[in-house]
């Protein structure tokens, strides 16, 4: 650890009480149609008292209860006949069967990145108050987005409130909004684009709903030969595209530290890795709060794009482009030169900057730094988005080296180009202190961003992918030994 740097003494820690209910389905349809079975066959007295004993068993622990049991019966509703009456304390009832409970954050709980918070009112003059998001881990190492809030005082001190005993998850959006361009890059990555899916696709605007994108595939079904393996190839293009954008809402009764972004398409389906926020604005001056993650379904991972304006509302879109390949992806605050950039770890060992036109397009990576240090032999990325100093864009970055040692570093990049490098640290920023080596993942220091407040660097950082603790650093010194 560098002399200018110092660790407070706050310490995130995994908990096996914050739990979630999740659908606890068979793979067998069999033995779903024996559970279904089983439950109709109690009479209505027997369902009103197993349900009676449920409420009283977990209520406490679940703010939504009943709402969940439904999600599951929904899930399952296929199994009854369309003739087929139940009442509500049944569905309930089945849906209890079909729902587990999961400790999202069982395991660990780490890799955070730090914003401003979108609400400044109640706090001083000097003060700042924020949202730290964090990666939670849980059973077959399953990851998710945990948030919490706290303030920067004046004196660089941190708080960090309460989290909530419970937590929840949104509502997902029956009708979401859709971006044709990502639509289109998609099909174009693929191959896929044909007269079928022009036929599809011309027909929407700029944004479309699932309902329009519906009665469109309808338009199109009259006129296309669906048996055509081109169009079989398209449909299931655009179904993966349906089921991997989506939109999420929280009630604003809900408190931050009790929302949870648990994976919701196929493509996370192992987890959410690494959510990367920043707060950028626009040219406009409008001020978005977008995280790019990695969606990872156990065998392949897909950078992601998550949008928010206020914390309660989030959208999820894929990236397209030829650029997009690998983890740890991180857009800048602002534009450069009116287009939009971003650090990549385009080829799984350098660090690469690119611009786009399109947010949700990235093409043209070029290289930006080579591991040259021995601690980052391994590999070099970044740990963070860049954050905009006096001096020049600020970098943190992560350096694998021997026995697989993660190490925090930093560079320092020309505001006006920043392809121009200005300076970089020849020894790690922070790293794994050798009585703090032990964890989930051995030998791990890592940020997903951090932040400046009053002169320091408030950089949150997660210890060996277990827990989550945060550093603050003088920054005119850390400048200093950049530019030196």
């Amino acid at each position: 650890m560098t002399p200018y740097t110092t660790v407070s003494s706050i310490d995130l820690r995994p908990s096996f009480d914050r739990v979630l209910n999740r659908p606890f389905i068979p793979a067998s349809p069999d033995q779903v149609s024996n559970i279904i079975e089983r439950v109709l066959s109690f009479s209505d007295a027997e369902v009103e008292a197993q349900l009676a004993c449920l409420r009283d068993e977990f209520a406490k622990r679940h703010p939504n209860l009943e709402r969940s049991w439904s999600r599951q019966f929904e899930k399952v509703e296929a199994y009854f006949s369309n003739e087929a009456f139940l009442p509500t304390s049944r569905q309930l009832l089945i849906g209890a069967f079909f729902t587990g409970e999961y400790a999202i954050e069982s395991v660990a709980l780490f890799n955070p990145s730090i914003v401003p918070h979108p609400n400044q009112t109640d706090v001083g003059p000097e003060d700042l108050r924020f949202i730290l998001t964090l990666r939670a881990v849980g059973e077959g190492h399953i990851s998710s987005i945990e948030f919490r809030s706290g303030v920067v005082r004046e004196n660089h001190s941190i708080e960090v409130d309460n989290a909530a005993g419970l937590v929840t998850a949104p509502d997902i959006e029956a009708n979401p909004t859709f971006s044709r361009n990502i639509f289109l890059h998609k099909l174009q990555e693929k191959g896929l684009e044909n007269n079928w899916s022009r036929s599809v696709m011309n027909r929407l605007g700029a944004t479309f709903t699932r309902t329009e994108l519906d009665e469109s595939l309808g338009h199109a079904a009259h006129e296309t030969q669906r048996h055509n393996e081109d169009v079989k190839r398209a449909i299931e293009c655009l179904h993966w595209l349906v089921n991997s954008n989506y939109e999420l809402n929280f009630s604003s009764a809900t408190p931050l530290s009790q929302r949870v972004i648990f994976p919701v398409s196929l493509n996370e389906s192992h987890g959410m890795e690494d959510a990367r926020f920043v707060r950028l604005v626009d040219e406009d001056d409008r001020a978005t709060y977008y995280a790019t993650y990695t969606a990872y379904d156990g065998r392949v991972i897909l950078p992601q794009l998550i949008e928010t304006n206020d914390f309660l509302s989030f959208r999820v879109r894929t990236l397209t482009g030829p650029a997009i390949q690998n983890k740890g992806m991180a857009l800048f605050p602002k534009r450069i030169d009116g287009r939009y950039a971003m650090l990549s770890r385009y080829d799984d060992e350098n660090l690469y900057l690119m611009f786009s036109d399109d947010l949700y397009f990235w093409s043209d990576p070029q290289l930006l730094v080579r591991p040259s240090r021995p601690w980052e032999f391994v590999k070099i990325g970044n740990c963070g988005s860049p954050i905009e100093t006096d001096a020049g864009w600020l970098v943190l970055t992560h350096g694998v080296g021997p026995m697989r040692k993660y190490c925090i570093g930093a560079l320092l990049l020309d505001l006006q180009n920043p392809l121009k490098m200005i300076g970089r640290l020849n020894e790690p920023l922070l790293k794994p202190a050798a009585d703090q080596t032990n964890g989930y993942v051995p030998n791990v220091v890592y940020t997903c961003g951090a932040l400046i407040h009053a002169g320091r660097l408030i950089l949150p950082y997660g210890l060996n992918d277990t827990v989550t603790k945060i550093a603050t650093i003088e920054l005119d010194a850390l400048l200093a030994a950049l530019i030196s």
